[in-house]
């Protein structure tokens, strides 16, 4: 059975945050409005897109509007990799662990195609067997069918998986799917969040923990 390592994408395999929050300024700029510090901004990230300017509208005492939603992603596509760049570490370990025969696949709530546009940019895509994102399905994280469906994706079962991520979503993902989980210690959820599961402080600390997940 295939070893297979599904990785959430922003606060994971990215530092993405700086792009979000320009592009999160821009939207409430464009309506007069205040814009966020860092850390509102990463409180913000994980649930989706649509959740993420529902939250950034409602912080500035808004209500969501699909126009606002629409020009934000518009925004936001064209200018992802402005500042977004791999963890450090993270293209080293990749490397490693597709050396020692593990697949690779994404499953992210990022729409897919804003998802695959910075994974092209970054020069990350030709490394992962599948990426499923938060619209590939009808479902997407927590709901286990979402790293479920990307597992199927990728031509792999749930057998020899471990999923690596920052939030709780992929925690009770993995969790609602019978896959390990490690916690992503150097992205941008709180401690809490990972809710039992082994923390790996870097990236370099994933295949000694994988190892001992997936035998």
């Amino acid at each position: 059975m295939t070893k297979i390592a599904v990785f959430d994408l922003d606060g994971t395999l990215v530092d993405s945050a700086a792009d979000i929050h320009a592009a999160l300024d821009r939207l409430v700029a464009a309506r007069g409005l205040p814009g966020f510090t860092r850390p509102d901004v990463i409180g913000m990230i994980g649930d989706g897109v649509r959740v993420l300017v529902t939250r950034a509208l409602a912080a500035r005492g808004q209500a969501f509007e699909e126009a606002a939603l629409a020009s934000f992603m518009a925004d936001y596509e064209a200018e992802a990799a402005v500042l977004t760049r791999p963890f450090e570490g993270i293209p080293a370990v990749l490397d490693s662990l597709a050396a020692d025969g593990w697949r690779l696949a994404v499953c992210t709530n990022k729409p897919e195609a804003a998802a695959r546009r910075l994974l092209d940019a970054l020069d990350l895509s030709a490394r992962f067997a599948a990426l499923g994102g938060g619209d590939s399905f009808p479902v997407r994280k927590p709901d286990p069918g979402h790293l479920r469906a990307t597992l199927a994706a990728a031509g792999a079962g749930h057998d020899r998986a471990v999923m690596i991520g920052d939030h709780h979503n992929d925690v009770r993902a993995a969790a609602g799917c019978g896959v390990p989980c490690i916690f992503a210690g150097w992205g941008y959820g709180a401690a809490h969040m990972a809710e039992g599961a082994p923390v790996a402080a870097t990236p370099a600390d994933l295949p000694a923990i994988m190892a001992t997940l997936a035998r």
